[in-house]
């Protein structure tokens, strides 16, 4: 059964994440507050957070970077993004 920071899609899964921009290095922290969490390393100005957090998430996931989508909150950092090729997400701490 999906938690809810994680939902099961057609073609892969769509998560909750709350990304955390400027941060020292970029990471999966974790699931807060039904969120997953990730830092990352790239400012948030032009784009360069969001170019930083498809890379991680593709990485943690174990997918290409062009099957990681962000559906919704492009410029916020609660976002909600689309994983295709994936059934459930890897364990998370």
């Amino acid at each position: 059964m999906a938690d809810a920071w994680w939902s099961a899609a057609d073609d892969g899964i769509t998560l909750a994440v709350r990304a955390t921009p400027g941060a020292k290095r970029s990471e999966v922290v974790g699931v807060v507050d039904g969120r997953l969490r990730v830092r990352v390393h790239a400012p948030a100005v032009e784009g360069k957070a969001n170019t930083e957090l498809v890379r991680v998430l593709a990485a943690w996931a174990g997918v290409r970077r062009s099957a990681v989508t962000i559906v919704r909150g492009e410029h916020a950092r609660e976002k909600t993004v689309h994983v295709r090729g994936v059934d459930a997400p890897p364990a998370v701490a």
